[in-house]
């Protein structure tokens, strides 16, 4: 065996157990969001949220969770409106912003204005720029460089962090 085919297999299984060490602790809630950490106008204890919000919803929205790709209703969503975070009714994204970027979550170029914060998010072993809500703190997904004009970004995010209200 060389040291080449040795150094590969050490860090592929060093970072396959690091995925499945950080996927288990965000499965358990070990990892919350790091935005749970910070004050809100809008807060509740974490029976609360779960009660306010379902499970699904809760996982994602406090627990940074994520849903499935392709399973959100809101991605077939094309009316004018505005999407609200579903945690405390912020409106966060206008419909003229969203595009179809093939990922399978509802994807924009813009939020409106004041309605994001954002810390570094290094779950995984990647490093990824983490989005949530600025007035509740609940985890919406990720933004990305790779969107289209005029912005560039592609800001991912869980269609269940989200409500749609036509206008």
């Amino acid at each position: 065996m060389t040291d080449q085919t040795l150094n590969r297999r050490l860090f592929l299984g060093l970072t396959g157990s690091g995925l499945v060490t950080g996927a288990l602790a965000l499965a358990s809630g070990v990892m919350s969001s790091s935005a749970s950490a910070a004050s809100y106008e809008v807060s509740h204890t974490p029976a609360d949220w779960r009660r306010r919000l379902g499970a699904a919803r809760f996982n994602i929205l406090r627990n940074a969770g994520t849903e499935a790709p392709f399973t959100s209703p809101l991605n077939k969503e094309h009316r004018k409106g505005v999407f609200a975070c579903a945690g405390c009714a912020l409106p966060l994204f206008a419909s003229t912003t969203k595009f179809d970027s093939g990922t399978g979550w509802p994807s924009f170029y813009a939020a409106l204005p004041n309605a994001l914060r954002t810390n570094s998010d290094r779950a995984f072993g990647i490093a990824r720029t983490e989005e949530h809500c600025r007035r509740c703190g609940g985890h919406l997904g990720h933004i990305f460089d790779d969107g289209p004009r005029p912005t560039g970004k592609r800001h991912c995010i869980n269609g269940l962090a989200l409500t749609f209200r036509p206008v």
